[in-house]
């Protein structure tokens, strides 16, 4: 059961990991809003790297942001934070696959396996949090943008890479969650095993016994 649930959280963790992928290379993190507006020839959608427009023809055009610097504060650290989260799932990809315990690649020993195993959960974890927190953030201000009623730029709504992005957030939390509390398990397991296997291995009392003048005489604690 302990196997079945590594490798369970490991797939997921994985899925996770590829949608997190995916929404950080999707170009659409806002789309222009049609609400209130006459044409609607023109759609406008942005992600972390570029600004693109598409005509009614379907023929789009995309402009990279020039500078780093101009670029507002909350864009900046959605890209640190997406980029961090891949780099941590990579790392923790890499621990969890070495830590399986259907795995024998690098390691024999079931300790290490085991702390190699539960340092990928917790990356995991770490790392859909920060996807989370960029995706979440990303959101926000696009909300606060679209209901702000002295806002004179261009109102956006949600697109569907945010929504990858909560995705791929809650797998590779899942996934790590599970995968540290299979491998506690799997401690308690040998923990219990351990004590059953000393406990039966006790060996029996002795009953104490000596000849005195061709008598034999029992000891005290084996007389009733």
């Amino acid at each position: 059961m302990t196997s079945t649930l590594e490798i369970v959280s490991f797939l997921l963790c994985l899925g996770g990991l590829a949608t997190i992928g995916a929404t950080l290379l999707n170009d659409y993190w806002k789309v222009s809003s049609i609400h209130g507006s006459v044409i609607t020839t023109t759609t406008l959608f942005e992600n972390l790297w570029q600004s693109c427009a598409k005509d009614s023809t379907g023929v789009s055009n995309c402009r990279e942001f020039d500078s780093l610097l101009a670029l507002p504060a909350y864009i900046q650290a959605c890209r640190a934070l997406m980029i961090a989260s891949i780099l941590l799932g990579f790392i923790a990809a890499v621990l969890s696959l070495l830590g399986l315990k259907c795995t024998k690649i690098g390691l024999s020993d079931e300790d290490r396996k085991t702390k190699f195993a539960v340092t990928g959960g917790f990356l995991f974890i770490l790392g859909g949090l920060c996807s989370m927190v960029a995706v979440s953030w990303y959101a926000a201000m696009i909300t606060a943008q679209f209901f702000d009623s002295l806002y004179a730029g261009t109102k956006y709504e949600l697109g569907d890479a945010l929504y990858l992005g909560w995705a791929g957030s809650v797998l590779c939390m899942l996934g790590g969650i599970l995968l540290t509390c299979s491998c506690k398990g799997k401690k308690n397991e040998d923990y219990s095993f351990n004590k059953y296997t000393y406990s039966s291995a006790q060996a029996a009392p002795r009953q104490d016994a000596y000849t005195k003048n061709s008598e034999t005489v029992i000891s005290n604690k084996e007389y009733v």
